[in-house]
């Protein structure tokens, strides 16, 4: 049966311009990396997809890996699409990748125009879609010319298959040097998706500067650092979290009795201020003003909903910035 929206989706969501674009993206945005592969239950990622849209968040990010396994998460979108969402797709914001070993032999890898292109092809059908709005070189390819992967994004664009140029995880150097050669080929990188969160501020050296300068919008992944950054922590380590399952990003070894002490009062911060510590974390991501949208993750609803509360209070006072600063230099 078609998904009727609400009415009221665009009531309360905040969106913001992509860097100098005249793209306009929710100050939340949901990612299906997790919890949308073959493994996982269709109703539920179903649920949690068409609820996302309810609440105002029209973008979608992907990743032709993402799954498990690798592809099913571009499927299983396509799916809802196709029975839910067919009627708003004018009003969604799809974005896809490519960058990480998807296939076999020398062309399923990097970030060669021979795997970008034929990758995104292969994305298209698996989500039955003509374009996508956003696509992104997943990652730098050190074997490739930048000059040869920025072509394709270019070639993308051009083509129809995708309508803005993406990046992600570049540093601040190959940033400004794909920069520099897209403006050249009349494609702009439109955005850049780094990890930052609180527990992450790498990009506070040097990269911030360059999207400033170069009128690039930032999506944040991992905004809640894995999920340090929520609840779940405050008495160790659950034994069904990331940290306590292997061939995880985060690893047990890295939830240390110190990092907890620093959760714990950054979630007493949080209390203080009406707030969850996810949402905290979430409103801080945002407060900067380079950032776009957060992008999250989620496995259930009440995740994506806790997410987009956090829009209530996004300001900092110069007293709870600095307390916040205090409990992460600890």
């Amino acid at each position: 049966m078609l998904h009727r929206p609400l009415d009221a989706r665009y009531d309360t969501m905040s969106y913001q311009r992509c860097g100098r674009s005249g793209l306009l993206l929710p100050a939340i945005s949901l990612g299906l990396w997790h919890n949308f592969g073959e493994v996982d239950r269709y109703t539920h990622s179903r649920s949690m997809l068409l609820r996302a849209f309810d609440l105002g968040i029209t973008h979608i990010d992907l990743g032709n890996n993402y799954g498990p396994p690798p592809g099913s998460a571009e499927e299983t979108f396509g799916r809802i699409l196709a029975s839910d969402l067919a009627p708003y797709r004018d009003e969604l914001i799809v974005s896809t990748k490519a960058g990480y070993r998807m296939w076999p032999g020398p062309y399923g890898d990097g970030g060669s125009r021979k795997y970008l292109l034929a990758s995104l092809d292969q994305s298209l059908r698996r989500m039955r879609l003509d374009y996508v709005d956003i696509f992104y070189s997943h990652r730098p390819d050190p074997d490739t010319p930048l000059e040869e992967t920025m072509t394709a994004l270019d070639q993308a664009v051009r083509s129809g298959r995708a309508l803005y140029a993406g990046i992600s995880s570049y540093n601040a150097d190959q940033t400004r040097r794909a920069s520099l050669i897209l403006q050249s080929l009349g494609t702009p990188c439109v955005i850049h998706q780094p990890r930052y969160s609180m527990f992450d501020r790498w990009i506070e050296d040097e990269l911030i500067q360059v999207l400033r300068e170069d009128g690039i919008g930032c999506i944040a992944f991992s905004p809640l650092a894995q999920g340090l950054l929520t609840d779940r922590y405050l008495s160790g380590i659950p034994e069904d979290s990331r940290a306590a399952l292997p061939h995880t990003e985060l690893q047990r070894e890295h939830v240390t009795e110190d990092v907890i002490d620093r959760v714990r009062g950054l979630a007493d911060l949080a209390r203080a201020r009406g707030q969850t510590l996810a949402q905290m974390a979430l409103a801080w991501v945002l407060h900067k003003p380079e950032v776009t949208s957060a992008l999250i993750g989620a496995s259930r609803v009440a995740h994506i909903e806790d997410a987009v509360a956090a829009l209530d209070n996004r300001h900092f006072s110069s007293d709870e910035l600095e307390r916040l600063e205090g409990i992460l230099r600890v």
